[in-house]
């Protein structure tokens, strides 16, 4: 009796430990998940130097499917609204975007566009087949006019990608003489001759598209050479000053940057690079609005791996060009999506989900932190083709998530970057990649206003964010937030404003601490007054 109420006392001390222990494990497992729900932000604003250049927001248009030709441009005779052929409510939608510079025509149509065969009357316009993009025919009837009047009106910068893969230097110095020189030049004349006296100012001038690929599949050494032969013959006129580009890496092409650097160096003004947010797994790249919560978090992951990628080139360039006179150009970047069912797949067509929005956001927010180095970043692209700022089809228009987030960031234009420190969850995800619960940055626009935008990428639980103002003096907080009730949620021709921002008011300021609740899955900007 006495040994068995032992053993009882025992079994009951056991069982007793075990509760305390399961107890523990619960407690611990509660105190995860509430950590989980919090982040703490502290402004560096005494650190702020760096202005984060308008350019960083950038747009490209290519000659591809649907983005020129009844996205951008649908002639002076169409029955659809224009403004001079330019669709009158894409128009006016990238005004409201502030669009700072526009690449054009490409891409790798670049490398097969001759430059002569888009001026004079459009009924003269020689027809091509562009090769790389679905076989379609192109009439050439948006060309260097169109673009370069277009650039005027919208009020921002001309990016030209010259044609070196199947052109020559001959045709591409011709080509700047004929956008930018004011004198009695041959080119000029001709220019005057086709309607335009006064000559465009043109800044910035690539020289060839991803050289090691569809523009001419080339070593980085003999386009090292390449690119000094051209760009010696790309002059300036008149008070035009370019700012050549180099054709850069595909993003993980270190030794591409290194050759450049080497033999090339301060002989460009830049160097490109490109970096796809793109699948490839199970070898499909994934429908744009059919995907699981695991797909989103190693989208994000996916699209985080850019910081790796800005930084290891940016150490190459600092090797030979320490004092940063060669800019890092990311002149393409953004998701790509296996092609919408129903459409020409060398078209490129694909919708646009809450999940690109958070692509762009989380982008910029690594964008924001280099431009030391980066000065240009141009999201593929801007109408009908791939993470596009605006779909159409036929007389209808829709705005994308994507559109928005470009919106709500561009009060970062040309402002003065804040540092800030981030304290968060992190998830692991597919792959071996980490991801942070909330992304952030931060800015002071020359008025002195500070904007923060954050993003909870957390699909499931909403974040409690305290950030330290640092003694910024603020007294009240306004803003908005952009989410959905799903991740796969988009706009579409007959539910337009499915994704759209909304005001923000979760938003306390207590001296100098400010509290504010972000809503699982949700992108915010707010603005300090």
């Amino acid at each position: 009796l006495v040994r068995s109420r032992g053993l009882g006392d025992v079994y009951k001390r056991q069982t007793m430990n075990t509760k305390l222990f399961i107890s523990s494990i619960f407690l611990s497992t509660s105190l995860s998940l509430f950590a989980q729900k919090s982040a703490t932000i502290t402004l560096h604003t005494d650190q702020s130097e760096q202005i984060i250049p308008k350019e960083i927001y950038g747009q490209f248009a290519e000659h591809l499917g649907t983005c020129i030709y009844g996205g951008l441009w649908v002639g002076e005779n169409s029955d659809i609204p224009n403004i001079n052929g330019y669709r009158t409510d894409v128009f006016n939608a990238l005004k409201e975007l502030r669009v700072p510079v526009l690449r054009w025509p490409g891409g790798c149509f670049a490398d097969e566009y001759h430059w002569m065969d888009g001026i004079g009357p459009k009924e003269n316009r020689p027809k091509m087949v562009n090769n790389n993009w679905g076989g379609t025919i192109e009439d050439n009837s948006f060309g260097t006019h169109e673009f370069l009047n277009l650039c005027e009106m919208l009020g921002c910068e001309p990016y030209i990608s010259g044609n070196v893969g199947s052109g020559t230097v001959e045709e591409l110095a011709k080509w700047v003489e004929y956008m930018t020189s004011e004198g009695d030049s041959p080119m000029a004349r001709l220019r005057r001759q086709n309607g335009r006296d006064k000559a465009w100012k043109v800044k910035y001038l690539g020289v060839g598209n991803e050289s090691w690929g569809c523009g001419g599949s080339m070593r980085p050494e003999y386009y090292a050479d390449l690119y000094r032969r051209y760009s010696t013959y790309c002059r300036n006129y008149d008070g035009n000053s370019l700012f050549k580009i180099a054709s850069g890496a595909s993003d993980y092409d270190y030794n591409w940057t290194k050759v450049l650097m080497d033999r090339v160096g301060g002989r460009m003004h830049g160097l490109s690079l490109h970096y796809y947010t793109v699948s490839g797994w199970n070898g499909s790249k994934g429908a744009a609005t059919q995907f699981s919560k695991d797909d989103y978090y190693w989208t994000l992951g996916k699209c985080r791996e850019i910081e790796d990628v800005i930084k290891k080139h940016c150490t190459i360039m600092d090797e030979y060009d320490p004092q940063k006179n060669v800019a890092l150009m990311l002149d393409e970047w953004g998701t790509w999506w296996d092609t919408e069912p129903g459409t020409n797949p060398g078209h490129l067509y694909q919708q646009n989900t809450l999940r690109d929005a958070f692509v762009a956001s989380l982008s910029f927010d690594i964008f924001h932190k280099y431009t030391d180095r980066l000065k240009m970043a141009n999201i593929a692209q801007i109408v009908n083709v791939l993470q596009s700022m605006i779909l159409t089809s036929g007389k209808n228009m829709v705005l994308t998530p994507t559109y928005y987030v470009f919106k709500m960031y561009n009060v970062h234009q040309d402002a003065t970057y804040i540092p800030l420190e981030l304290n968060c969850d992190m998830m692991d995800v597919r792959d071996n990649r980490r991801i942070p619960m909330v992304s952030a940055t931060a800015s002071k626009d020359p008025n002195g206003k500070i904007h923060i935008s954050m993003s909870n990428v957390d699909a499931d639980n909403a974040q409690e964010v305290t950030i330290n103002l640092s003694g910024t003096k603020a007294k009240k907080a306004v803003g908005e937030i952009l989410t959905s009730t799903n991740l796969t949620d988009y706009n579409s021709f007959e539910n337009p404003d499915n994704v759209k921002p909304v005001p923000f008011k979760e938003v306390k300021i207590n001296k100098d601490i400010l509290k504010i609740k972000l809503p699982a899955k949700s992108i915010v900007t707010i603005e300090l007054q």
